[in-house]
């Protein structure tokens, strides 16, 4: 062999005695075969065989496995980022003439998505009250192929009744899915209510680090999940090999943060209520959080992420207050190790709930110590109680 050759092609080296706790990261595009004839019958190793890079390594199928596993799913398929795991859904599930249900407070991007692309290749979509639970069963008619949830709903913290639209759904033999990114496996299995696609952006809790982007769409359907592959191919979807390397090592730890956020949360709510400037805190503890009772039914517990709506008096002086912030960050997205602050407003994004143009401040806790978070958190009702005072004396 020249060496022109042997710069091309790798020694084989025996793995015998060596066991390790990571995963191996398998970086590939073309997959070899054996022979002429296994590569002519490539197609036929099905959507879970190895037959190009970009459909699956053994890193991404370990991942796949892993995420399987903890949603009580036959197969999971892993996407580019949340929003295309939701929007594969639609692709493989809805034709032209079809109709989907979404919820008002669904993700602004998955709207946007049914509005200007699906609308415009023929499928409609409906647009429904995310407390409405069994009553969904008057918005199915028979052209109504697929009914999304996304519980809680973004920002403003709607749980919905899963197991009720999932009810009224099966009686039309409707599909359904869910976008289980707050909960995560570990505090909801949607496919255990009956849900037929449970949807999570593992670029939040599941990665855990704010460093990757990727989403997940898990099943218990083969034929769905054949539907899904099938359609991620078509269209060229596929992951990193090395950010799924980076999801596993992730997820190890997901246990101990989500149950160190999830009660630093709760506990923050609990006293933030009765704070100055402080409208309604949206959290799932309380018992004013829309579908309280469809939380406490039926998940084990909650994230770190919840809503502060402030007063029209307090958003005068939001600036100044969140000019102080010495832990927490702002900026979008969440369930990361880092604390976030996202201020925000859903008006123009909601069609048939209250439009709540009122300011709201969205917070994912994060794994600093609790007291510099408070420490943060206090300085900002203080600047709201000051700016009160003031004015009453003037």
């Amino acid at each position: 062999m020249k060496d022109l050759t042997r710069v091309v092609h790798h020694p084989m080296v025996s793995l015998k005695g060596f066991d390790t706790l990571t995963v191996p990261t398998y970086r590939a595009s073309s997959i070899i075969f054996d022979d002429a004839q296994a590569y002519a019958n490539r197609k036929h190793r099905g959507p879970d065989g190895y037959t190009y890079g970009l459909h699956g390594t053994p890193t991404t199928k370990t991942l796949e496995a892993q995420i399987s596993a903890l949603e009580h799913a036959e197969r999971t398929v892993l996407l580019p980022s949340g929003q295309a795991a939701i929007t594969i859904v639609f692709l493989a599930v809805l034709e032209p003439g079809d109709k989907v249900l979404i919820p008002d407070t669904v993700y602004p991007p998955v709207r946007i998505f049914c509005a200007q692309y699906l609308a415009a290749r023929g499928i409609d979509h409906v647009v429904y009250d995310p407390l409405i639970g069994g009553d969904i069963a008057e918005l199915i008619d028979d052209r109504t192929r697929l009914i999304w949830t996304e519980s809680p709903g973004s920002t403003t913290m709607e749980f919905q009744d899963v197991p009720a639209i999932v009810a009224a759904a099966k009686a039309r033999s409707v599909l359904t899915g869910c976008d289980n990114t707050w909960a995560t496996p570990l505090l909801f299995k949607p496919l255990d209510h009956g849900v037929d696609f449970s949807m999570q952006a593992l670029s939040k809790y599941v990665g855990g680090h704010s460093d990757i982007l990727m989403g997940a769409v898990s099943v218990k359907d083969i034929d769905l999940y054949t539907r899904l592959k099938d359609t991620g191919r078509m269209i060229g979807m596929g992951v990193s090999p090395d950010d799924c390397s980076m999801v596993l090592r992730g997820i190890e730890t997901i246990g101990v943060r989500l149950a160190h956020v999830g009660q630093v949360a709760e506990e923050f709510a609990g006293r933030i209520v009765d704070l100055p400037g402080v409208r309604q805190v949206l959290h799932p503890s309380l018992s004013d959080c829309p579908g309280h009772e469809s939380w406490r039914r039926d998940f084990s517990g909650a994230s770190g992420v919840f809503t502060i709506i402030i007063t029209a008096e307090a958003e005068a002086d939001l600036a100044k207050a969140l000019g102080q912030l010495k832990t927490f960050a702002i900026g979008s997205s969440w369930g990361g190790t880092r604390s976030l602050i996202a201020p925000m407003s859903v008006e123009g994004d909601r069609t048939l709930r209250d439009s709540k143009s009122d300011m709201m401040l969205r917070v994912s806790i994060g794994l600093e110590h609790p007291d510099d978070l408070w420490a943060d958190l206090a300085a900002i009702f203080d600047t709201f109680g000051s700016a009160s005072a003031s004015g009453a004396s003037d």
